[in-house]
């Protein structure tokens, strides 16, 4: 089974532009079909860049959230460094991603 890392705020949830993230929003549909892929044995992690830019720690935020949320994973964690582009012959677009499976932001 793969490996699957999986980004937060505008791709599982909707996280406002003054980045106060004790206000985002789940996008149910999102989670569900990364839920789909955790039981169908991927292991999934979240990875996110909250707090790169700040130096602060939102781990356990993000762990509630994701409990909250009923998102299934097996890691998350904070520390995704926060860039503008990222190229990689693995990454595929979060919009692109859920489009393919039938699933749109909800």
């Amino acid at each position: 089974m793969a490996k699957i890392i999986v980004d937060i705020d505008e791709t599982i949830c909707e996280t406002m532009e003054d980045r106060d993230y004790t206000k985002s929003k789940p996008i149910e549909g999102n989670i569900a079909k990364i839920n789909d892929l955790y039981d169908k044995g991927h292991k999934i992690v979240y990875w996110t860049a909250r707090g790169s830019r700040t130096g602060i720690d939102w781990t356990d935020l993000v762990h509630k959230q994701l409990d909250e949320w009923g998102a299934k994973y097996h890691e998350a964690s904070c520390g995704k460094p926060h860039y503008d582009l990222f190229i990689c012959d693995k990454a595929i677009n979060s919009e692109s991603f859920f489009e393919m499976c039938g699933e749109k932001n909800g």
